[in-house]
């Protein structure tokens, strides 16, 4: 019999049974009715061509094809038993697997799970760079993106979507902003004359006189703390902004909801 046409159900039922001699007493573990029990019984019977069940004067009883595939199928829930044990122990785990850009992590993400991990000793971290690195191949539990929305996962913003203009001079066009003068209608700036990888790097290339850059409002926070306010302009709102995306599972499991709950408090 195929895996995918196993009754189990049905198999749960008889377990029961046997182990009760009673399908009344079977129908209170399960808490359904013994009639229920007994249609899923003869469903299993017709099912397996055999006669699990003999009522004698004594009460119920197995036949003896049924004692001779009890003792593996409860060998075979006993290793379910232990598959589920080992799924959930791997959702409670310690250990966060996170992507996310690298001047992000250095600008905001870094000192929050530093305090996280203060709080929660215990924990261990995975930082994997790259945005659109794959939640299954990297086996990640949450990203952080700098997009539109969390598209086909499931999101969470940081902070606001608005970005400035950091330097002055040509434009230094990213990933993220890679026509930065098209923005305000400059179709001759529409090719910016500077390319970087990463908003770190226009930030970077904008402090070092190199030009003008769009950037995260975000990043760009510490810069003032650097006594450089005078290159950073006004906050004004943009398409793209940061999220913490994952997959629906992810979001569901508790170690998950602790660690989001620590990040986005106050974001």
């Amino acid at each position: 019999m195929k895996r995918t046409h196993l009754p189990l159900n049905a198999l749960r039922v008889f377990d029961a049974a046997a182990r009760h001699l009673s399908f009344t007493r079977a129908a209170d573990e399960l808490a359904v009715t013994p009639a229920a029990v007994g249609q899923q019984i003869r469903a299993l019977e017709d099912l397996l061509g055999v006669v699990l069940f003999r009522r004698t004067s004594k009460g119920l009883e197995l036949t003896d094809e049924a004692g001779t595939g009890l003792a593996a199928l409860r060998t075979g829930f006993l290793h379910f038993e232990d598959a589920v044990q080992a799924m959930q122990a791997g959702q409670s785990s310690h250990v966060y697997t996170i992507a996310a850009p690298r001047e992000f992590f250095a600008a905001w993400l870094a000192p929050r799970l530093a305090a996280f991990r203060a709080a929660n000793p215990q924990v261990h971290y995975v930082l994997v760079d790259g945005e659109m690195t794959d939640f299954t191949e990297a086996n990640l539990d949450l990203a952080v993106r700098w997009t539109d929305g969390p598209a086909d996962l499931e999101g969470l913003p940081l902070g606001t979507a608005e970005w400035v203009q950091v330097g002055s001079g040509d434009w230094i066009g990213w990933p993220g902003d890679p026509t930065p003068g098209a923005d305000e209608g400059d179709a001759e700036e529409a090719k910016p004359p500077i390319m970087v990888g990463d908003a770190g790097q226009a930030i970077a290339a904008a402090l070092a006189g190199m030009g003008r850059a769009h950037v995260p409002a975000l990043l760009a926070a510490g810069i003032g703390d650097g006594g450089r306010s005078d290159l950073v302009g006004t906050a004004v709102p943009c398409r793209r902004g940061y999220w913490l995306v994952a997959p629906l599972p992810q979001w569901r499991q508790k170690k998950v909801k602790d660690l989001v709950s620590a990040l986005t408090a106050g974001a």
